[in-house]
């Protein structure tokens, strides 16, 4: 097997830090020794507050590994992927071991070059549908990765999905620990390596929408708009749950999010109701039977917006050197 040029490791490195996660935080740190490539949780980016559990950061680095096999496989290099492979090591969230050479696929290779156009789109989408072969698209991208979607339209659950995100954005509102938390990592300069610059933000909706948005992610230096209607809501979902099952759940949905992305679709999150104790509950009983729920997407035609900084490969990676 030919080892990887420095330059394609760099490269999958760098896109290994686009991937999505709350707040921009992004809760990873990296392990490279040979041909191995270690994905590890950073506790000290967790959010106390909104995650105490760690399970959105878990999404995000399961996000990570997808973003660090995509590239390698599109750049002719098979992996072999563990999650969670040390119970004793539970911040060791999954280990890429490079397998021998492949041939990439045109599919591979497209989904590698949307993570470096990939963003969320805080902004109005268009009130234009998605079509039924782009909704198929994604629901074939979870399926790829051991996930499912379920588009809340279809399914009967978009009015009271609905309900339970507005009412964890009321009760984050009221919450002063939420808010300061959501302030720290908010509101930042267009240059900042971490967290969401205020130019990445969406206006303040003119009105209130069937869906409720961040408002700590709202730009009050826009003037106010109007907001799509109805909004195609999905949930990224899982037969199991757990540590395992949410890091599997992040390489789904970053399957998907790149699908979206390469399809013309903007995508956002709404995080809300997994981020309060009794929506989250609640949203798990509304599921019951389909599946574990791990993250709802918003998903629709948008204008492109400014993408957000990531820190740089450097201050994330350690290379380890073998002793032998």
């Amino acid at each position: 097997m030919s080892r990887p040029l420095p330059s394609v490791l760099d490269q999958a490195l760098a896109s290994a830090v686009r991937a999505p996660s709350p707040h921009n935080t992004q809760p990873w740190r990296f392990v490279l020794e040979h041909d191995v490539i270690e994905v590890r949780l950073d506790r000290e980016r967790v959010l106390a507050v909104a995650d105490p559990h760690a399970r959105e950061a878990r999404l995000a680095c399961g996000a990570a590994a997808f973003n660090l096999q995509i590239c390698l496989r599109a750049n002719g290099f098979a992996t072999v992927v563990r999650l969670l492979p040390d119970p004793a090591e539970p911040g060791l969230v999954a280990v890429l071991r490079l397998d021998g050479n492949q041939k990439s696929t045109a599919a591979e290779r497209r989904l590698a070059e949307a993570v470096f156009r990939r963003h969320t789109n805080r902004r109005p989408l268009l009130d234009k549908e998605v079509p039924p072969a782009a909704r198929a698209a994604l629901k074939a991208a979870a399926l790829h990765e051991g996930g499912q979607i379920e588009y809340l339209d279809a399914s009967g659950r978009y009015t009271p999905v609905a309900s339970l995100v507005r009412q964890a954005e009321s009760l984050q509102e009221t919450d002063h620990a939420f808010r300061a938390e959501a302030a720290f990592w908010t509101h930042r300069g267009p240059d900042s390596p971490d967290g969401v610059p205020k130019i990445a933000s969406g206006p303040p909706p003119q009105g209130s929408g069937v869906v409720s948005l961040r408002a700590s992610h709202e730009n009050e230096d826009l003037p106010a708009r109007e907001y799509e209607r109805e909004p195609l809501l999905a949930a990224v979902l899982t037969r199991d749950r757990g540590p395992h099952a949410e890091v599997r759940a992040g390489m789904a949905m970053q399957r998907v999010l790149l699908t979206a992305t390469a399809d013309g679709l903007a995508t956002s999150f709404l995080s809300q109701p997994f981020e309060t104790p009794r929506t989250r509950a609640s949203l798990e009983r509304l599921f019951a039977g389909a599946g574990q729920p791990h993250t709802l997407l918003r998903i629709g035609y948008g204008y492109p917006a400014r993408l957000t900084g990531r820190r740089p490969v450097e201050e994330v990676l350690t290379q380890r050197t073998s002793a032998h």
